[in-house]
């Protein structure tokens, strides 16, 4: 067995059978290979930062390590070919660093590009779908690499067809970004509104989501996390009208479908629950969205605190809080709702 704590960024005390890094295609394939034949489980981490392994992984860990990055342009985009291994935030402060606007709202959202799409990343009222040109699949099987559109991803939130129909037996092998010349800042969210729209540049936005990020988010290298842990609830419009009779000043944003998402860390605290601690895993003090190991935590221990937090928020508010989260099991991705049910 392998010791799989440095590569995630919950920094529990888990292994694997195996751990190999992936920096070209044919190593990618040859591994695959192997372990169909072995018939051993395998899981694809990138940097580990979506991630709770809930025991000892009974398989193959391969570490997404493809590299690069290819900028072209014409006259109103700018196109990004980024390889899956690329760390996210670096990409962000690189197309910064070259005067390419479009991606600052999405500073500091922890691992690599290959997993943007997965979760459809999203942060201060930008998300990967509104960036997104198109993903690059190999095909496990057979080795075909193929490009799938922006609506051929069939983006939701924190969702897209890469947790369904491409979940298994494929994976993302590089992302294409366009972004527009004609660039518009996003100011929706936060103290994002407070500045001004007409003045305000790519990388004044970039610092403020980068200062909002690290006043409330702990660093992974202190206390291991996996950012927000609970995806922000998504209630009918009649649901919101009941709770908001109660709670006036409920923070929510209404969605271009009627429907009304709440803010997660919102109903945690509201339950008391900042700073409240089991076992070596605790809620964190200045985000109620981000579960911590504080203190040498298990696995167990952020299961039993995340299926807390959800009776106590289902108990006063009626709804019920799902894993943003990916839980991975002894044999592979398992259903991270019924895990903390």
């Amino acid at each position: 067995m392998q010791n799989l704590q440095p590569f995630h960024t919950f920094s529990l005390p888990v292994q694997a059978q195996k751990i190999v890094e992936i920096t070209n295609i044919d190593q990618l394939k040859q591994q695959w290979a192997q372990c169909q034949a072995t018939q051993q489980p395998i899981v694809l981490l990138g940097q580990g930062s979506n991630v709770l392994f809930l025991r000892d992984f009974q398989g193959v860990v391969l570490l997404n390590r493809l590299m690069g990055i290819q900028h072209t342009q014409d006259d109103n985009f700018h196109y990004l070919h980024v390889n899956g291994g690329e760390n996210w935030h670096q990409l962000v402060t690189w197309s910064i660093q070259q005067g390419i606007g479009g991606l600052e709202n999405l500073a500091l959202i922890p691992g690599c590009a290959g997993s943007a799409p997965i979760q459809n990343i999203g942060a201060y009222g930008v998300e990967f779908k509104d960036v997104c040109d198109y993903v690059e699949v190999l095909n496990l099987s057979n080795h075909e690499i193929f490009r799938l559109t922006n609506a051929q991803c069939q983006f939701g939130y924190r969702d897209s067809i890469f947790k369904h129909a491409y979940a298994t037996g494929y994976v993302i092998i590089a992302v294409g970004l366009k972004l527009c010349k004609a660039w518009r800042p996003v100011l929706k969210y936060g103290s994002l509104v407070e500045l001004d729209k007409s003045a305000v540049s790519a990388q004044q936005i970039f610092d403020e989501v980068c200062a909002i990020r690290r006043s409330k988010l702990p660093d992974p290298a202190e206390f291991g996390n996996a950012g927000s842990f609970f995806k922000n609830p998504v209630v009918s419009q009649a649901e919101f009208a009941r709770l908001q009779q109660d709670y006036p000043n409920m923070p929510h944003f209404p969605q271009a479908d009627g429907t009304v998402k709440l803010a997660a860390g919102w109903l945690i605290d509201q339950c008391g629950l900042k700073g409240y601690q089991l076992g070596g895993a605790a809620v964190h003090q200045q985000q109620a969205l981000v579960l911590i190991n504080r203190d040498h935590a298990t696995s167990s221990d952020i299961v039993e605190l995340a299926h807390h937090i959800r009776q106590k928020v289902a108990q006063r508010f009626a709804v019920w809080l799902q894993p943003e989260v990916r839980f991975i099991g002894e044999y592979g991705e398992v259903n991270s709702e019924q895990a903390i049910a």
